[in-house]
């Protein structure tokens, strides 16, 4: 369990991230993230990075009962500093970044998925944003590189989700293949970027970030601010404990 990274002689280092069973990333999670990222694009001889998850789906978000369970603000200033380490360690990465998606990408994932170079999908992968639904804010940012500015928004405001065939139509997620499919195709899109001679990619990759339209660390970092203050007036608990009171009578009445 936790952040694992391996490298191949090819050129392509495979970062895999496990917390079953739904990948909800503990504050120490997203950290690691960044550190293996930050780690893959640091060795000379890695070419392309392959983010991956084990497990029901491709990432859950942060998680929130850690955040809960913890007296005070400092839960939520840590986690809000891992996520956007992390975030910034998918974009900064030194290579190509192809995030691979399985089931469902929640929130902290969106960052993640958003910030990198290219992503695979499996055909049944959804994608969203519930923090509306929780008592938050943030990752709009990422979304917004994924689909169009209104969508983004509807998206946003009713925590509703798109599917990875969607995602396709727009640009955004390079591939949708079956669930069984997906390492494979991952490993031969790698594969062709590893053929290349690493310093042109290197190049290529910050030659792409220089040009990018948007300043994702300042953007993501002003949503944060939002998420505090949510959290401060106590906004954030009265509508989580309340999620979780429905969420109990609906098992109930199950």
């Amino acid at each position: 369990m936790g952040i694992n990274r391996d490298s191949e002689p090819s050129g392509v280092t495979v970062v895999t991230v496990d917390y079953p069973p739904v990948n909800a990333i503990p504050t120490d999670g997203w950290f690691a993230i960044a550190d293996e990222l930050r780690a893959a694009g640091r060795d000379p001889e890695t070419k392309v990075v392959v983010l991956r998850a084990t497990n029901r789906g491709f990432n859950a978000g942060v998680d929130i009962k850690e955040i809960q369970h913890k007296p005070g603000h400092q839960a939520l200033i840590d986690v809000n500093h891992g996520c956007f380490e992390a975030f910034a360690a998918v974009y900064e990465c030194q290579v190509p970044v192809i995030a691979v998606v399985q089931g469902f990408c929640r929130g902290g994932g969106i960052g993640l998925v958003g910030n990198a170079d290219v992503v695979i999908a499996s055909d049944d992968a959804t994608f969203g944003l519930p923090e509306v639904d929780r008592g938050a804010l943030g990752a709009a940012t990422h979304l917004a590189r994924l689909v169009p500015q209104h969508l983004m928004r509807a998206l946003f405001y009713t925590a509703g989700t798109v599917t990875a065939q969607q995602l396709h139509q727009y640009g955004s997620v390079y591939q949708v293949v079956p669930r069984a499919e997906l390492d494979a195709a991952a490993s031969a899109l790698a594969e062709r970027i590893a053929a290349k001679d690493g310093r042109v990619i290197r190049a290529a990759k910050r030659a792409l970030n220089g040009i990018d339209v948007q300043d994702v660390h300042r953007s993501y970092r002003y949503e944060q601010g939002f998420t505090f203050e949510l959290a401060l007036a106590g906004v954030a608990d009265e509508i989580r404990a309340r999620f979780d009171d429905d969420l109990a009578a609906r098992k109930t009445e199950r």
